[in-house]
């Protein structure tokens, strides 16, 4: 059904979408080709929501050449009218003769949009490299799909599965490299959730230190978990310089004025403490689509056994921390070896001196 040069052309949309890689949030991440007798007459991404989307930049680059072409966009064009004007009235009025898409979009089922494509004469072909599609905005599918966004548990390890000393010290297991890598899935991130536990244990500033961000990056949200509204005064993440959700357990209440620069919301608690599907759903309900937990083995391991982990980003150094060391994740014993957990490597990948798993329950 597909040539080879359109996978080519699909491959270069792909790759340009992922120019939006830290910046689009809440929106998806979307690049578009437009080629006319085997040539690329047009080119562009979405680059911020509220701003032009992918068609809209390469139509404009291609002009009058985009009248008889073919569109290579790696998702469904929109069908309403929000921001901005759809997409599929503007390639219909610019005259292109064929769009091909890697993946719907089912936030646009409604729009119409590949009906209104097929009624003015264009040919429509979808599912080319699909799943690469899917993989580039796993975040946004996950919210619009399942109503909670990604969950990624970044996490820092020994070779003995340690990670921190018996005292709590972690700093640094990983070196300088691994560090600076995990920046940059910060960046990707629409937020970053903790807990107050490692908020008092190592005052974390939760944000993205790049200095090669990209000017229109989105800074992530900062979300803590704090049952019982114990961080401490002078916290980092109290500082107000990155927008902070501060959940708590709905009957306690802010005793003095350190929660001034944060928003406090309260949610149910359950028998581990907050109702951790409750806090994935309220925090897809305001448009997160990949969250990175930066947390303790406690809640890392509550999300992971309450099945609420989609991927796990493990940095494996080469040092032995001992056997009186902190588990990687707190987890309930098994009794059979057949109860075991089963992760899937993603990718793999050596950063500096460490190793950096990206892993997926199977």
């Amino acid at each position: 059904m597909f040539s080879p040069h359109d996978h080519a052309l699909m491959a270069h949309a792909l790759r340009l979408a992922a120019h939006g890689l830290e910046t689009t949030q809440p929106n998806p991440r979307v690049g578009c080709v437009i080629a006319r007798d085997g040539e690329v007459v047009g080119e562009g991404w979405h680059r911020r929501a509220g701003e032009a989307h992918a068609e809209v930049h390469a139509l404009q680059a291609a002009g009058v050449a985009a009248r008889g072409a073919t569109t290579y966009v790696t998702l469904e064009p929109c069908g309403l009218h929000g921001r901005t004007p759809p997409c599929a009235d503007a390639l219909i009025a610019a005259g292109v003769a064929r769009v091909v898409i890697a993946t719907d979009d089912v936030a646009q089922c409604a729009g119409g949009a590949l009906e209104r494509l097929r009624a003015a004469g264009i040919v429509v072909e979808t599912g080319l490299m699909r799943e690469a599609a899917r993989e580039l905005n796993r975040g946004f599918f996950a919210r619009v799909e399942r109503g909670r966004p990604w969950l990624r548990l970044k996490l820092a390890t020994s070779l003995d599965g340690r990670t921190a000393l018996a005292s709590g010290e972690s700093k640094w297991i990983t070196g300088e490299a691994a560090r600076a890598d995990v920046q940059r899935w910060r960046a990707r991130s629409s937020a970053l959730l903790t807990g107050s536990g490692t908020v008092r244990a190592d005052d974390p500033h939760l944000t993205v230190r790049l200095a090669d961000a990209p000017a229109q990056a989105v800074a992530p949200l900062r979300v803590v978990l704090d049952s019982a509204l114990r961080t401490p005064r002078g916290a980092h993440v109290l500082d107000g310089s990155a927008p902070t959700l501060l959940l708590h357990a709905a009957a306690a209440r802010p005793s003095d004025d350190r929660f001034d620069a944060v928003e406090l919301v309260a949610l149910g608690r359950d028998a581990r403490g907050l109702d951790l599907a409750a806090v994935l759903a309220l925090l897809a309900a305001r448009g997160m689509n990949e969250v990175q937990v930066e947390a303790g083995p406690m809640l890392c391991g509550a999300l992971f056994s309450a099945g609420l982990v989609d991927e796990l980003l493990l940095y494996v150094a080469p040092v032995l921390l001992g056997g009186d060391a902190r588990a990687l994740l707190a987890l309930p014993p098994l009794a059979r070896m057949a109860d075991r957990t089963r992760l899937r490597v993603h990718e793999q990948r050596v950063v500096g001196d460490d190793i950096r798993l990206l892993l997926r329950p199977d």
